[in-house]
């Protein structure tokens, strides 16, 4: 049968159907025998159903033509030492915000490696998250269970993810500690069951304070109750990560094996005498073409601390994003960014390529989308926090990008990843960057007051990949 016999076979048993009255939003067995018809096994179709049969989608998808050509030759590249896991976590906005800061620690002291305690904050950015959590309820008790935004915070208690507004706020509040001092645990790499009990925690604390205010409970005794609900997420986080030091003991050794006098810090001490970096001078700038741009914008119920705003980005083009962090670059400033890792990566062999997976023609089907409308039928998010630290310039124009991944040595080139420039263009969302690289039009605008979109926007989601 050929196409147009079974166009013409579809039409007329709908047809039919209509006329003895069948439902025609249903597949009848015309219709299916019709699809049945018009599929043909071919030898292409059935060397690619044995194929797919057998292999990794991936691996037979993958354009050998982009993974040939890639190398590492940057024209710059700001010298980076180490790696870091995050493990089977989502903390990568966080290891990503510490990756900034950690270097410059290794740089300032000649060290041969140094990493900052992921496990101090992302305690602490737990307890954070549940005292905002449970504030949303005890401001929000009358509020229907079916609400959206009273869904989004059920469905979302405390999860791994965050922004980059959660970096600066953390390290302005508890300060940083090396990781020798609070090291991982199981339970810190691998969050699962932790958060998982977590949020159970949670979700029935919230239905508590909630019989609570219908009994006539007011905001004060609400809160005082929110305090011993935190006392056991507290107890939970101890034993999950330990506690977490309030001073430590700090000591260099120079190359010639001479210890420094020991100094005694807190982690607030830490962190103000220690970096010359101060996060609170960084921005967001995003790239969200569903919104337009030149204009500042906030999301609804992403702040990680209940007496801090939510987290908000100023929206540029992708040019403008990418030459703000090009010019950071040329300036031996390192680029926290947020991405969409879903489309055309290779973990393994470290490349983002556009292009890098020829789905279409092994299927012979057409998956083009803009980014617009990835964005629009919530096919691309924002998942993902890394660094750049280096670019590839050739007539002055960026051919890929040299970034440092969190997910340790065993992926990429020892944990580090090329980005095309092409694949920059298409997922990459936001750059966080000093705001002393900014031209006066943007900052400006962030001085404005954002505009607000809901949490369900598709334009924003945790980085937690």
């Amino acid at each position: 049968m050929n196409s147009r016999l079974a166009l013409f076979t579809l039409l007329f048993g709908w047809l039919i159907g209509s006329a003895f009255g069948a439902d025609p939003k249903g597949l009848s067995s015309e219709q299916i025998k019709g699809l049945m018809d018009s599929f043909k096994l071919d030898a292409q179709t059935r060397t690619a159903i044995n194929a797919v049969s057998n292999n990794d989608l991936r691996e037979l998808a993958l354009n050998r033509e982009i993974v040939a050509v890639k190398d590492d030759i940057f024209s710059l590249r700001i010298p980076t030492e180490g790696n870091t896991d995050q493990e089977s976590t989502g903390r990568c906005w966080m290891f990503a915000g510490m990756n900034l800061l950690r270097q410059e620690m290794i740089d300032k002291y000649e060290l041969d490696e140094f990493e900052l305690s992921q496990s101090y904050l992302a305690f602490w950015d737990k307890l954070e998250k549940a005292n905002v959590f449970l504030e949303f309820f005890i401001e929000n008790a009358d509020r229907d269970l079916l609400d959206r935004e009273v869904s989004f915070m059920l469905e979302y208690p405390i999860g791994d993810g965050g922004y980059w507004s959660y970096v600066i706020y953390l390290v302005e509040k508890y300060g940083v500690l090396p990781k020798q001092f609070m090291g991982e645990t199981h339970s810190s790499a691998k969050t699962r069951r932790m958060n998982y009990i977590l949020d159970t925690m949670m979700r029935r604390d919230a239905l508590i304070l909630r019989k609570l205010a219908a009994n006539g409970k007011t905001e004060a005794p609400l809160r005082d109750e929110k305090m011993k609900m935190l006392e056991d997420v507290f107890h939970v986080l101890v034993v999950n990560y330990g506690k977490p030091p309030t001073e430590f003991i700090w000591r260099t050794v120079d190359e010639d094996g001479v210890a420094s006098e020991p100094v005694t810090y807190t982690p607030q001490k830490f962190y103000k005498e220690m970096f010359d970096a101060d996060l609170s001078e960084f921005v967001s700038l995003a790239d969200y073409p569903l919104h337009p741009s030149g204009k500042r914008y906030s999301i609804n119920l992403t702040r990680s601390m209940a007496d801090k705003p939510d987290n908000s980005f100023v929206n540029l083009t992708t040019e403008e994003i990418k030459a703000y962090a090009l010019k950071a670059l040329q300036d031996s400033q390192r680029v926290w960014f947020g991405c969409d890792m879903g489309h055309d990566v290779h973990s393994k062999k470290g490349l983002m390529a556009k292009g890098l997976y020829t789905f279409e023609d092994l299927f012979g089907i057409d998956l083009s989308l803009t980014k617009t409308e990835r964005l629009q039928c919530r096919n691309s998010s924002n998942n993902h926090a890394m660094v750049i630290i280096g670019v590839d310039l050739i007539d002055g124009k960026p051919q890929k990008w040299w970034v440092e991944n969190s997910w340790g040595t065993d992926r990429g080139d020892d944990g580090f990843f090329t980005m095309t420039d092409d694949w920059f263009d298409e997922y990459v969302y936001d750059v966080v960057l000093p705001k002393k690289y900014l031209e006066r039009d943007v900052l400006a605008i962030l001085k404005e007051k954002p505009i607000p979109l809901p949490v369900w926007d598709p334009v924003w989601r945790h980085a937690g990949r």
